[in-house]
C-alpha cells in the first residue's frame, strides 16, 4: 500500500512531471504499524521541506513480526525501485540488507550493528547501510535501577524476547550481566509469534517472577502485552516509550520518535547525493523515562517521588 497523504494540486503535478519522477522510499517497520511511528517519520520528511505525496512518495510496509514477512515485504520494496529503505529494528534491517547491497538503507534503528554485521563501524559504516544505534542492551542496568526503586527486595524478573531476532542474543548477554550485578535472577521466555504470550507468561509465573522487561520487537501489540502483564499483576517496563502509553507500567530507553523522524535527515542527505557508507552511525543522545501512574495504582505500587520528578511524561489516566 503506497500512502499518498495530501491530494497535490494540478498545478504542483504539472511541476512534478516537469521535474521527473517523484522520490520514493520504503519504510519497513519489524513491529505493527501505528499512526505515532508514521507520523513521526512524517514530520521528519517536513523538517527538511518534503511532503507525502507532493514531493514524496512513501510506500508503508509492516512485518508484523515475522521474519518470513521482513524478508518478502524488502524483496517487495526492492521491485518498487525505491530510492531509499528505512528499515527498523535488526531482522528488519538485516532483511532490507539481503534484499539489496545497492539501495541504500538507514536504520531506524538496531541495537547492535556492528555485532549483527549491519555496518564495519560506527564511524565508518562501509557499504549500504547507515542509521541509528538504539543501545537497547546497554541500558539493561538502568532498567533494574529502575525496577528496584519501584518493588523494593525485587529478586526474579522475566525477560521477554523474540527469540529470531539476531539481536536477541547480545541483549540477553548484557541483561543477564546486568541482572547478576543487581542481584537478580532473570529468567528469558521466546515470544516468536503473537500465539505465544499466554503460555510466556505462564512460564513466567512458574519461575515466580516480580517484574518483565518487555523489549520493542515483540511480534504482539503492545496493548495487549501491557495488558497481559497487568492481569498478572506483573509490573513492567519496555524500552520504548510507546508501551507505557498502551498501558504498561514504565519505560526507560531512546525516544523511538525522536529516531524516526531524525532518519529523515538521513534520507534527505542520500537522496541529495550522499553515500551511506561514508555517514557514521548515530547513538541516540535522548532517554526518555515515562510513568503510567493508572496502571501503577491498578498494581497497589506507590512510586516514589525522586522517581517522579525524573521522569519525563507521567501518564495519569
Amino acid at each position: 500500500m503506497v500512502s499518498m497523504g495530501l491530494l497535490a494540486t494540478p498545478g504542483v503535478i504539472e511541476a512534478q512531471q516537469a521535474r521527473g519522477p517523484l522520490p520514493r522510499v520504503g519504510v519497513l517497520l519489524f513491529v505493527p504499524m501505528t499512526p505515532a511511528a508514521q507520523e513521526a517519520f512524517r514530520d521528519g520528511l517536513r523538517d527538511h521541506g518534503y511532503v507525502e505525496g507532493q514531493t514524496i512518495v512513501v510506500d508503508w510496509r509492516s512485518a508484523t513480526g515475522s521474519l518470513d514477512r521482513a524478508n518478502a515485504v524488502a524483496a517487495e520494496l526492492v521491485g518498487l525501485n525505491v530510492n531509499v529503505i528505512v528499515a527498523e529494528f535488526t531482522p528488519a534491517i538485516q532483511a532490507a540488507k539481503k534484499a539489496t547491497q545497492t539501495i541504500p538503507i538507514v536504520m531506524a534503528s538496531a541495537g547492535d550493528p556492528v555485532g549483527a554485521g549491519l555496518v564495519a563501524s560506527l564511524a565508518r559504516p562501509g557499504g549500504n547501510v547507515t542509521g541509528f544505534s538504539n543501545m537497547a542492551a546497554e541500558l539493561s542496568g538502568k532498567r533494574f535501577e529502575l525496577l528496584h526503586e519501584l518493588v523494593p527486595g525485587l529478586m526474579r524478573v522475566g525477560l521477554l524476547i523474540h527469540g529470531d531476532d539476531p539481536l536477541d542474543k547480545t541483549f540477553v548477554e548484557q541483561t543477564r550481566a546486568a541482572a547478576t550485578n543487581a542481584g537478580i535472577q532473570l529468567s528469558v521466555v521466546r515470544v516468536p509469534h503473537p500465539d505465544n504470550l499466554d503460555a510466556a507468561f505462564g512460564a513466567l509465573m512458574k519461575a515466580r517472577a516480580g517484574a518483565v522487561i518487555v523489549p520493542a520487537n515483540l511480534p504482539v501489540p503492545m496493548a495487549r502485552t501491557a495488558q497481559t502483564a497487568l492481569r498478572h499483576r506483573l509490573p513492567s517496563i519496555s524500552l520504548v516509550n510507546q508501551f507505557p502509553e498502551a498501558g504498561g507500567l514504565l519505560s526507560y530507553g531512546a525516544s523511538r520518535v525522536y529516531i524516526l523522524r531524525r532518519t529523515a535527515g538521513y534520507v534527505d542527505k542520500i537522496l541529495k547525493g550522499a553515500k551511506p557508507g561514508d555517514m557514521p552511525v548515530e547513538r541516540p543522545t535522548r532517554f526518555e523515562l515515562v510513568i503510567n501512574l493508572k496502571t501503577a495504582k491498578a498494581l497497589g505500587l506507590t512510586i516514589p517521588p525522586s522517581l517522579l520528578l525524573r521522569a519525563d511524561h507521567v501518564i495519569e489516566a
